[in-house]
């Protein structure tokens, strides 16, 4: 099937489910993309957040007789961070793989790459390096973001060998 094709029957499928579900029915899931997100948990953020925290507290220390004038807006500023390292620890990175695409999030917004945007994917032990061919590459690691190597290494491969991109593995 070409591509123009599969975007036609995507956008009617999309009508046809909106139209389905104000009827209450159930919608057509037989063309749906299948997506699959590959979640990491980001730790070392939080640490190093709570770690500035120590590091303020031991600074300022407000035990002393000589504490700061407004001791309430230092409780509150140590209050803040710990709701921001928990924020950090809370919103998870990912890898998410379609049929078409590549995406992930970053601190600058949501990244996407075509397949004509990757030059090569390499695989070692612990990583997943997403080299593109214009900006910077994308790597993924089960020690920094403790994401599942071996379950994105078989998902992508396969999108490599849809899409015909060089495939490297490096045993160490």
């Amino acid at each position: 099937m070409s591509r123009s094709w599969e975007r036609m029957v995507e956008k009617n499928s999309k009508q046809i489910n909106k139209r389905r579900k104000k009827e209450g029915k159930k919608g057509i899931t037989a063309n749906a993309p299948q997506i699959d997100r590959f979640r990491g948990r980001n730790y070392i953020v939080p640490v190093l957040l709570i770690m500035l925290i120590l590091l303020y507290i031991t600074l300022a220390q407000p035990w002393s007789d000589q504490f700061m004038q407004d001791p309430t807006l230092f409780w509150v500023t140590i209050a803040c961070y710990v709701v921001l390292a928990f924020f950090y620890y809370m919103r998870r990175p990912y890898l998410a793989v379609s049929r078409d695409t590549l995406e992930t999030r970053k601190f600058t917004g949501y990244k996407t790459l075509r397949p004509t945007e990757i030059r090569k994917i390499t695989i070692q032990p612990g990583y997943v390096i997403v080299e593109s061919v214009k900006g910077a590459n994308w790597v993924f690691s089960k020690l920094m973001n403790r994401y599942p190597i071996s379950q994105m290494e078989e998902r992508l491969r396969t999108f490599t060998e849809l899409h015909k991109i060089d495939w490297e593995v490096k045993k160490k």
